[in-house]
């Protein structure tokens, strides 16, 4: 399943819906991970908040390939794409295990293909670096066996790389 989590407005909607088989809107429109970890013992995979990340685990859980667009906020995601990766640490579980000889979680969902990345806006090539770095440690940490990270400064050349 390919999703795509973005912090875009509405008038990208329908380009995004027609790239992907899910979608995640981070409009802003939901509370902020609590910090609680039921997502990780009293309701596995779910939040306990009624809103629109309440099945975020899930759908990203269920993602081969997570598309990512951000806008750059100092080198790392916006506030609100942050948000809903917060949200979603119910994708693996509070157990651990070696992966590339390293100590992560156990993953809920299993291994995964691609994290890519779409950054937009004005960046660094410090930003940059440090983005790549976030970025493959992102994937790896949520069992994706490739990560990506591509810089654009406008929205115009979205299509083409989606």
């Amino acid at each position: 399943m390919r999703v795509i989590l973005h912090d875009l407005g509405n008038e990208y909607r329908e380009l995004i819906e027609t790239k992907c088989d899910r979608s995640v809107e981070a409009d802003g429109k939901y509370a902020p991970c609590q910090g609680c970890f039921g997502c990780w013992t009293k309701h596995p995979a779910g939040c306990f908040m009624k809103d629109s990340l309440q099945q975020v685990c899930r759908i990203i859980g269920q993602a081969d390939e997570l598309i990512i667009i951000t806008e750059n906020l100092y080198g790392g995601y916006s506030a609100d794409i942050k948000n809903v990766l917060d949200r979603s640490i119910g994708t693996s579980t509070p157990f651990s295990t070696y992966r590339g000889r390293q100590m992560h979680h156990t993953l809920r969902y299993g291994m995964h293909d691609l994290w890519k990345v779409i950054v937009y806006g004005d960046i660094t090539e410090k930003e940059k670096e440090t983005f790549r770095y976030m970025a493959g440690r992102n994937a790896v940490n949520d069992g994706f066996e490739r990560s990506e990270v591509l810089f654009i400064e406008d929205l115009s050349g979205l299509e083409e790389l989606l």
